[in-house]
């Protein structure tokens, strides 16, 4: 399959896959976080035992050493943010620490007062090291596969070229209009002013403009001069040229 076809399809494709990938990872974590616990949760209520604590109450020891590394790592992840919420997350910190030293030197213990008169007590200690270890760590990267992503920010639509080159020709015609009535309507100003007795306040009120427009316009405009033959007025400027010929002054 390609073209058109191949687009539609690999979209909704992708996003299935990767749920499903998801879901076998965070499964497989559960699982490993679930025997590490059970491990470690025995050997602390067989210690508990040893210890002096009753059998029907030695379980709530490994419950309570344990259950602390689960709720601190959970604490930790859901707090690792940036200012305020760092400076927080130092007390899960302690918490997990504490804790997972806890069951590792208790799991230690346990593994060297059972062990086999032939096994080393340093191997025994490392073996039973190994479930609370394992136990803090997936159930580190358990929560981290389960957050929740971040939605991706919104693309903005891309304006078509030829909308987009439009648009600069539209806006310098209407600039160009703009300034061909201005130069229009002022160009009636200065007539008005020469060739009647009208205010400026009068020839403001004529052409639909504030009284201090027509000012700035007479101001920097030249009085008009007639071309001969009855044609339009024409202006002169400072150099005196009508329509970029030069006219002497009389």
């Amino acid at each position: 399959m390609s073209g058109p076809a191949a687009l539609a399809v690999a979209p909704s494709a992708s996003p299935r896959s990767g749920r499903l990938v998801l879901g076998v990872a965070v499964a497989g974590t559960v699982g490993i976080a679930l025997g590490a616990f059970w491990l470690s949760f025995t050997s602390l209520a067989a210690l508990a035992q040893r210890c002096g604590i009753p059998g029907d109450r030695a379980w709530v020891w490994p419950l309570t050493v344990d259950g602390v590394i689960v709720v601190a790592t959970v604490s930790v992840v859901a707090m690792g943010g940036s200012g305020r919420e760092r400076r927080a997350a130092r007390y899960p910190w302690v918490l997990l620490t504490a804790g997972a030293g806890v069951s590792v030197l208790g799991n230690a213990s346990h593994a060297i007062v059972t062990a086999q008169a032939q096994v080393p007590a340093v191997l025994a200690a490392l073996v039973a090291a190994v479930p609370p270890v394992v136990l803090v760590a997936i159930t580190h990267l358990t929560v981290e596969l389960t957050r929740r992503p971040t939605p991706p920010a919104a693309i903005p639509a891309r304006t078509s070229p030829a909308v987009t080159s439009r648009r600069p020709a539209a806006s310098a015609e209407a600039d160009a209009a703009g300034g061909d009535r201005e130069h229009g309507r002022a160009g009636e100003a200065l007539r008005l002013r020469e060739g009647t007795s009208m205010t400026n306040r009068e020839i403001a009120a004529r052409l639909g403009v504030h009284p201090s427009t027509v000012g700035r316009w007479l101001k920097h405009k030249p009085p008009p001069l007639t071309a001969t033959g009855g044609g339009p007025p024409l202006l002169e400027d400072a150099a005196g040229q009508i329509d970029g010929e030069t006219v002497p002054h009389k």
